[in-house]
């Protein structure tokens, strides 16, 4: 992968600008951002500020990680445009009348024509911080994390397997080197893409291939379950080794910071740097999780900077920073950390909730121990209930290449996690454009009937709230290491159905504790119907992503989703009117929700999937699977409409400007 270059919009001018004679009203906004995608351009035109149906200087944003070796002064200062500028919307302007030139090979013309189908089925979305007005230390805290999210990405590259496979994309081809950029390697993750071999940003491209096993192991599908059953299962899928194999064919566990020494010695480094920016008292848990952080980078022990993490909060810190080894779904055998920067600043709203919940920690957990039955037992749980954040940036796993993580809950093992002191945050500026609201409303409404679209709304507040009570699920009831028999999730289940049942867990238990809310007079019903409408339209989202990747691995919210969704359907919760007009005038045939049934559904369906992972019922869970996830009957038909639908608009794909 390219060497990311993080730089930040320049305050001062830029010299010696010719004069803008150019015709900018040639594209609209919306074409304009395409294009700088299709073309690999790191602008991204905000908004038409004055009206004038013409990008103007000042309503352009340079686009971070995108064309490392560029700057922001080389297009603009915010008063001029460059004569770089001038070339790039010529070249848009050619592109949007002649399209995109043709090559000589029919095969290579089809794989870039798949590329740009595959970015086309995201729609470049803006996520902007200025810090020019903030002080010194802010501005170096700010640096310092972005240089060190630049190593993040190649660290991410290394465990991926993809490092280096961008030298192969030809030179005439911008779009595949935006999809490397976007997708985090060469391969199509879209729907209507990603099962086609051909589509790559490489021509040729290799069966995928996880930079953290051995390449010789990998031609054996069950390579994840003969690693699960050898005698040292615990050190080979230990969440921060790589597997590597000997002269002699033995498998050995390799420690991150001793696979990755150089890389990660390079985020420590940068770390410690952005911790001695800190003086005074006012950032003092930042610094201490910065320190605690460099130093697990060095050492590979990941608990005392958890312990350090778990201290700050929205109380103590105008900042959230995630830089760790974390989430495993990224990888074949869902084990091993992925590395990732989450960066952001606290919207201090959270506290509102966090004084409405934080008391009623203990009722939950013993509310939803009674609902999971032997042999769970309600515990003491004492986590931090979500800090709202406003993403400034994510690297790494964090950053997908289409849509956003909208919560988490971490850490995921250890003490900290065991014992309910992790951090649980909700991403609140995720979605809240007016373009993302719009794009929402157009998508929910060719599948609803117009009778169940005044139950939904897209005010951000009500997904922020079903979010808070997913990641707060996480922390109760059967979770993190909790056995049965002495045995894991991952032992019982196998990594995969493992993680999709955690998160069909939390994501159950926030419907169920959405009514919930209402008895103890938080929300009313009409909130709660519309937070519940939310929540079966962010089911159909998935749904419409498929069940399972090009590589047949399984995906996770997908499958929950439908899993949700196929019981609401099959207890008449959710109806599908073959006849009627769907919300949008256009289409035949519509979903109508029937609240009055919404609520024994949810909570039989919670009951069912707690006592799936307090007892470890394994063939309940792939009876789930195999009604819902892997059916071939009428589910499916009703799964295909809402793919088909839904799929018209592009999905939101995030690009981070930092000023």
């Amino acid at each position: 992968m390219q060497s990311l270059m993080v730089t930040l919009a320049l305050a001062s001018g830029v010299a010696d600008l010719p004069p803008n004679s150019l015709d900018r009203g040639q594209l609209d906004r919306s074409t304009f951002n395409t294009l700088a995608v299709e073309l690999d351009l790191p602008l991204f035109w905000r908004n038409d500020a004055n009206g004038n149906r013409s990008v103007d200087p000042d309503e352009v944003a340079f686009l971070w990680g995108v064309r490392p070796s560029s700057s922001a002064g080389e297009w603009t200062d915010g008063r001029t445009f460059s004569a770089a500028f001038t070339d790039a919307y010529r070249r848009m302007v050619e592109v949007r009348q002649a399209g995109h030139a043709r090559v000589p090979d029919p095969a290579e013309q089809r794989r870039r024509e798949l590329v740009r189908e595959e970015l086309a089925q995201g729609r470049p979305t803006l996520l902007e911080t200025d810090f020019r007005g903030g002080s010194a230390q802010d501005q170096a805290i700010v640096t310092h994390v972005q240089r060190a999210a630049v190593i993040i990405e190649r660290l991410y590259a290394s465990q991926n397997g993809v490092t280096g496979l961008d030298a192969k994309i030809p030179a005439d081809d911008p779009a595949s080197r935006m999809l490397f950029f976007r997708n985090q390697g060469p391969y199509c993750q879209q729907p209507r893409t990603e099962q086609d071999p051909a589509c790559s940003a490489n021509p040729g491209a290799a069966k995928r291939v996880s930079g953290l096993y051995p390449v010789s192991i990998q031609k054996y599908p069950g390579f994840c379950a003969e690693l699960g059953r050898s005698k040292d299962r615990a050190a080979l899928l230990n969440p921060f080794v790589v597997v590597r194999q000997g002269s002699r064919g033995t498998l050995r566990a390799v420690p991150y910071n001793v696979a990755y020494r150089t890389d990660m010695m390079r985020v420590a480094r940068e770390l410690t740097a952005a911790a001695k920016a800190i003086s005074g008292d006012g950032e003092g848990a930042l610094k201490t999780y910065l320190l605690a952080a460099a130093q697990a980078f060095r050492d590979n022990r990941w608990q005392p900077a958890d312990e350090a993490w778990s201290r700050m909060n929205a109380t103590n810190s105008r900042w959230y920073l995630r830089i760790a080894p974390d989430e495993t779904y990224f990888e074949p055998c869902s084990e091993k950390a992925g590395f990732h920067v989450s960066f952001a600043r606290i919207n201090p709203e959270s506290l509102t909730w966090q004084q409405k919940l934080t008391p009623l920690q203990a009722e939950m957990e013993t509310m939803l121990a009674e609902m999971t039955g032997s042999p769970y037992r309600a515990r003491s749980v004492s986590f931090h209930l979500p800090d709202f954040i406003d993403i400034v940036l994510n690297a790494g796993g964090s950053r997908n290449a289409t849509g956003a993580t909208g919560g988490q809950s971490l850490p995921n093992w250890g003490p900290v996690a065991n014992e309910g002191r992790g951090r649980t945050v909700v991403m609140t500026n995720l979605g809240s454009d007016e373009d993302s609201k719009a794009s929402y409303l157009q998508k929910a409404g060719s599948l609803f009937c117009s009778a169940s679209m005044p139950y939904l709304s897209s005010d951000p507040l009500r997904q922020t709230v079903s979010t808070i009570l997913h990641e707060a699920a996480h922390n109760l009831g059967p979770a993190h290491e909790y056995t049965v028999n002495g045995k894991v999730a991952g032992d019982i289940f196998g990594g995969p159905l493992a993680s999709m049942l955690e998160e069909l867990k939390a994501q159950t238990s926030a419907l169920y504790l959405t009514d919930w809310l209402v008895q103890k007079q938080i929300i009313d019903e009409k909130t709660a119907l519309e937070i519940h409408v939310g929540d079966i339209a962010w089911a159909m989202g998935h749904i419409a992503q498929g069940m399972y990747d090009a590589d047949g691995r399984g995906k996770a919210y997908s499958q929950l989703a439908a899993i949700q969704f196929g019981t609401l359907v099959d207890n008449g919760a959710v109806v599908f009117d073959e006849g009627a007009e769907a919300a949008n005038g256009t289409d035949r045939g519509c979903f109508q929700v029937v609240p009055v049934k919404l609520k024994p559904v949810i909570d039989a369906l919670e009951r069912r999937v707690l006592r799936i992972k307090g007892a470890g019922d394994r063939a309940d869970a792939e009876l789930l699977k195999a009604r819902y996830v892997d059916d071939t009957g009428n589910f499916r038909d009703l799964r295909a409409v809402i793919t088909g639908r839904w799929l018209r608009a592009p999905k939101n794909s995030y690009a981070y400007a930092v000023r």
